[in-house]
Formats: C-alpha cells, structure tokens, sequence
C-alpha cells in the first residue's frame, strides 16, 4: 500500500467524520424546529440518539485495532444509520 493509498484513506475518513457530525447538528436543529407532543418527543429523542450514535461509532470505528475489529464497529455504525432512517419515516407518517 503506497502513501497516495494511505493519505487517501485518512483524508476520505476525515471528511467522512466532518459529514457525519454536521448531519447530527442538522438532526439537533431539525427537532428544536419541530413541535413537541408526547409522540413526537419520543421519537425526536430516538432520532437523535440514533443519528449521534453513527457519528460516535463511525469515529470508535477508525480508531479499530484491526481490521475484523473495524467491521465490527462499522457494522454498528449501518446498524444504527438504518434506525436513524426509519425514526423520520414514522414521523411523516
């Protein structure tokens, strides 16, 4: 693996982490835009818990110690990506 493969690796990852974290501040902004009942409190709360947790496990997942522990992480990360988008889902509907 050359330096191109490895400062590409590391570049993609940050970028990657930069995204993940604006996604959350969007998340924060979009539920204090959003009207509160008991309903939607508690599916706001689990949007946002779901969405900070692919950013805090995206990021547990780059600093893996090897690569099985690394799919191990990032699985988590898809497993939560996939709750984050279903909790919208059952607000629009």
């Amino acid at each position: 693996m050359g330096t191109v493969d490895v400062d590409y690796k590391i570049k993609f990852r940050e970028e990657f982490e930069l995204r993940l974290k604006s996604f959350v501040i969007i998340l924060i902004e979009l539920t204090r835009g959003t009207s509160y009942s008991l309903e939607s409190k508690v599916v706001l709360n689990q949007l946002l818990q779901s969405g900070s947790s692919v950013c805090a496990n995206y990021r547990a997942a780059c600093r893996a110690r090897s690569k099985a522990e690394f799919f191990s992480k990032l699985s988590i990360v898809v497993e939560e990506a996939d709750e984050t988008e279903m909790w919208p889902e059952l607000l629009i509907s």
